[in-house]
C-alpha cells in the first residue's frame, strides 16, 4: 500500500511540475511566455503540424484547407484525428474558439491581421511559415519544441534530421543548377532561391537560378522568363494536366531550354509536399524524391 501511495504521489508531483512549467521564447511579436505545458493546440499552418508530429503531439485543430489529404501522409500517420478550423488563409475564429485551445500557433504571413482576435481565444505563438526558408523552418520547429515542453525530444529529432539530410545529399549530384516550379493553367510558379524549396535545394548541394522577386515564396513566370533563367535541371510539379507546360512544349522557345535539350526535365504529379507542406518530414520526403529523380 505504501509503495502504491508513493508511486501515485510521485506521478502527481510530475504532473504538477509538467503543468506549471514556464517558458519564454522570441516569436515574430517579441517575447512569448507560456506558464504551462499546452494540451489543446490549434495549428494554422502545415509546417507547424509537421513540427508537432515529430515530437508525438497531436493538435486538436488544424487549418487544413478543408481537405485532410493536404496534410502530408507521414504527418497524418503520427497524429490523431483532428477538427478542421477552415483554410490557412481564413481560419474560422468561431471554430477555433469552440475547441477551447490553450495554445494557437499562427503564421505572421497569413494571420497578422487577426492576431489580436486569436489572442483573445488563447495564447498565440506567431511564427513565420509561408515565406520562410528551410533553415527558418528548422528554427521554428525548435521554438515549438520549447513551448510545448518537448525541447529535448525536438533537439534529438532535429539532430537526426541533419544526419538524414546529409545522407540524402551524398546520394545526389553536387553543384548543378536546379529549378522547381508548379505548372498551372496560365503560368508556371517558380520557387526562387530564397523560398523554402530553393533554400532546401541549396542545403543539399544544388545551385538555384537568380529570378526576380527573390523575397517571394513563388514567382509567376512565362516561357520567356523561364528561358532567361534557363536552368540546367527543371523539376515541374503538376496538379492536373494539361497545364501551361503542355502548351509550352509546342513552342520553339521551349526547345531552347538547356534542361530540355539535355533531357533534364523531370515531372512530379500532385506536388503538394513541395509547394505547401514545409517542415522536417516534408524536407525528408522531398529529399527522397530528389534521390529517385536525380541519383547518378
Amino acid at each position: 500500500m505504501l509503495t502504491m501511495w508513493l508511486k501515485r504521489s510521485f506521478l502527481l508531483l510530475g504532473l504538477i511540475a509538467n503543468t506549471t512549467m514556464a517558458v519564454t521564447v522570441k516569436d515574430m511579436k517579441g517575447d512569448f511566455t507560456l506558464e504551462y505545458v499546452p494540451q489543446r493546440i490549434v495549428a494554422l499552418e502545415y509546417s507547424f503540424v509537421d513540427a508537432l508530429a515529430i515530437v508525438d503531439i497531436s493538435p486538436i485543430g488544424i487549418a487544413d484547407d478543408k481537405d485532410k489529404t493536404r496534410i502530408l501522409s507521414a504527418v497524418r500517420q503520427r497524429i490523431a484525428p483532428w477538427t478542421s478550423v477552415g483554410t490557412r488563409s481564413q481560419p474560422s475564429l468561431e471554430m477555433i474558439a469552440s475547441l477551447k485551445p490553450d495554445l494557437i500557433i499562427a503564421d505572421i504571413g497569413r494571420h497578422a491581421a487577426v492576431y489580436s482576435d486569436l489572442q483573445k481565444i488563447a495564447p498565440t505563438l506567431m511564427l513565420k511559415s509561408r515565406h520562410d526558408t528551410y533553415d527558418g523552418h528548422l528554427k521554428a520547429a525548435s521554438l515549438i519544441g520549447q513551448v510545448v515542453g518537448h525541447d529535448a525530444q525536438m533537439q534529438a529529432r532535429l539532430a537526426q534530421h541533419k544526419v538524414t539530410m546529409a545522407k540524402i545529399s551524398h546520394q545526389l549530384p553536387q553543384g548543378i543548377e536546379v529549378q522547381f516550379g508548379i505548372a498551372l493553367d496560365d503560368y508556371m510558379a517558380l520557387h526562387p532561391g530564397q523560398s523554402y524549396v530553393g533554400t532546401l535545394l541549396q542545403s543539399l548541394g544544388f545551385k538555384t537560378p537568380t529570378i526576380v522577386a527573390q523575397e517571394s515564396s513563388s514567382v509567376h513566370t512565362g516561357l520567356e522568363q523561364l528561358l532567361a533563367n534557363n536552368p540546367e535541371y527543371l523539376i515541374i510539379g503538376h496538379y492536373q494536366q494539361p497545364d501551361i507546360s503542355t502548351k509550352w512544349q509546342q513552342e520553339p522557345l521551349w526547345q531552347l531550354l538547356q534542361a530540355v535539350r539535355n533531357k533534364h526535365v523531370y515531372h512530379i504529379d500532385n506536388p503538394s509536399i513541395w509547394s505547401r507542406s514545409r517542415g522536417v518530414l516534408a524536407a525528408e520526403a522531398i529529399g527522397q524524391t530528389l534521390v529517385s529523380l536525380l541519383k547518378p
